[in-house]
């Protein structure tokens, strides 16, 4: 059952911004004053500009809301519709969730206490577990399967290989949000472009490059001194773990050090050292993607090492092969033990499985095959010596 919680001690240095904060949202009717009985705590959690957000702690909420299967895209698949365009627009809207109304029946189940009085939301809030789903669904019926056009939460792409088309496909796109009341952020709209940035990434005739501010990020990267930190550190870099061929085994003495029984305080050695600056190595001058055309056919290589198995994901473009994806994984403890032939094939079977998606009812080839098979050949020969 779910009751109303005591609210978490509000800081001094605080106060005034909370207070401003809930005149604005009320000025907005984004938040009303409420009777309800429920009630969750305020956090205020500061920014990395040193700015403060007002943030509501739903967790209990959460823990008893219904849950909503709706599907969420995945970026892979936005990608891979992007093979072809050239011309690019793409916009955000303004304060997404906000821009969703609350059922009234719904809206006592969000009260928050603040300095001046009990309110609750009258727009759909952050922190409900059910928010992202419920923002994806909205989109998803605005966009529909609209031709160019697609959506990631709040970001909206127009994707062309004409001027023409482009046109056209904006107009759809300013209709469709004008015709649902959707508001624009207009300082991060882009229109015309060559390139935009979408998800991370720099979209370009075809091409994956990650985005600079964020290679900026990982290239100053200290050395990290607890578990935490580590975590961090991996969570950033693998965002761009495709781009880097054989991440998993360039990484692994930094996720080694996350190992259960490891202390907290980590114990960075040289090996670490050169992981994290062969790494940074390989992202300071920007690696290059090409977006797969499910048209072509694919060609997978693989291989294995000491400590783990990669492969990479290939097309020919204008006569040379052009990488679309690299995965990779560290080595099980008892895999570790395997034969080098044991190994390539385990790396010819991560391949296919981590590229499964790409080559299930296709043709496809795989270049190692032929290694593969001469050391089989060298194998049998030398049983046969014996």
């Amino acid at each position: 059952m779910l009751y109303g919680l005591k609210p978490y001690p509000l800081p001094f240095a605080a106060r005034d911004f909370v207070t401003q904060e809930v005149k604005d949202l009320l000025s907005l009717g984004v938040i009303e004053p409420s009777d309800s009985p429920y009630c969750f705590p305020i956090v205020v959690v500061k920014k990395k500009d040193g700015s403060m957000r007002l943030c509501i702690d739903f967790r209990k909420l959460n823990a008893v809301t219904v849950f909503d299967a709706e599907n969420i895209p995945r970026q892979e698949d936005l990608f891979n519709q992007l093979s072809h365009a050239t011309i690019f627009s793409s916009c955000d809207l303004c304060k997404a969730y906000w821009q969703v109304p609350l059922h009234p029946d719904s809206r006592r189940y969000t009260a928050f206490q603040t300095p001046l009085g009990l309110m609750q939301w009258v727009r759909m809030p952050f922190g409900l577990v059910t928010a992202p789903v419920t923002f994806c669904r909205l989109m998803r019926l605005v966009i529909g399967q609209t031709p160019d056009l697609l959506s990631y939460f709040d970001d909206t792409l127009v994707f062309v290989t004409s001027w023409q088309q482009h046109i056209v496909a904006l107009r759809t796109l300013l209709t469709l949000l004008r015709r649902h009341g959707l508001h624009v952020n207009p300082s991060k709209l882009s229109i015309g472009s060559s390139s935009v940035e979408f998800l991370g990434h720099m979209v370009s005739s075809g091409t994956l490059v990650p985005v600079q501010k964020k290679l900026d990020k990982i290239l100053q990267l200290s050395v990290p001194v607890r578990k935490k930190e580590v975590c961090s550190l991996l969570g950033l870099v693998n965002y761009y773990r495709h781009f880097i061929a054989d991440f998993a085994s360039i990484s692994a003495p930094l996720s080694d050090l996350l190992r259960k029984g490891t202390p907290e305080k980590v114990q960075w050695t040289p090996r670490c050292d050169r992981s994290l600056a062969e790494i940074k190595r390989l992202l300071s001058s920007p690696p290059i993607l090409i977006i797969p055309d499910m048209q072509e056919t694919f060609i997978v290589r693989s291989d294995a090492s000491d400590f783990g198995v990669g492969a990479v994901l290939l097309q020919d473009r204008d006569g040379t092969l052009m990488p679309c994806r690299y995965a990779s994984r560290k080595l099980l403890p008892r895999e570790c033990k395997y034969s080098a032939i044991k190994r390539e094939a385990l790396a010819l079977v991560f391949a296919v499985t981590q590229f499964q998606r790409y080559l299930i009812f296709k043709h496809f080839f795989y270049r190692q095959i032929i290694n593969l098979w001469h050391t089989l050949e060298q194998v049998l020969q030398r049983m046969h010596a014996l």
